[in-house]
C-alpha cells in the first residue's frame, strides 16, 4: 500500500507591515482644572494602549504623573497630541531614574 507524502507549507513569512509595540515614558503636569478627570484612562481606552503610572504627586493645585505608554508608535503619538490638546503638559522622561 502507497502512503502519499506529506506535502510540506512553506513557513509563513512575519509581516513586515506588523508594527513593533513600543514603550514610552512621559512626564505628564496636569492643571487644576483637569486634576479629577481620568485622562490615563481616556489615554488607554480611546488609543488601545497599556498605561503604567510609574510615579505620582498629586494635589488641588497641580498633578505630575511619570506615565509609560505601550503599544504602537502612532497611538502613542496620537495620544500624546490628545493630552496636549486637553490642556496637559507632556514630556519625554529623558532620564531613566525609576527603575531599580
Amino acid at each position: 500500500m502507497a502512503t502519499a507524502a506529506k506535502k510540506k507549507r512553506p513557513a509563513k513569512k512575519a509581516s513586515a507591515k506588523k508594527a513593533a509595540i513600543e514603550q514610552s515614558r512621559l512626564w505628564l503636569m496636569y492643571p487644576p482644572r483637569l486634576i479629577k478627570n481620568p485622562i490615563i484612562w481616556q489615554v488607554g481606552s480611546k488609543y488601545n494602549l497599556i498605561p503604567n503610572v510609574r510615579q505620582a504627586s498629586v494635589t488641588d493645585e497641580i498633578g505630575i504623573v511619570c506615565l509609560e505608554l505601550s503599544g504602537l508608535r502612532k497611538d502613542i503619538k496620537a495620544a500624546v497630541k490628545w493630552m496636549e490638546k486637553q490642556g496637559v503638559s507632556v514630556e519625554p522622561v529623558e532620564i531613566n531614574v525609576i527603575e531599580s
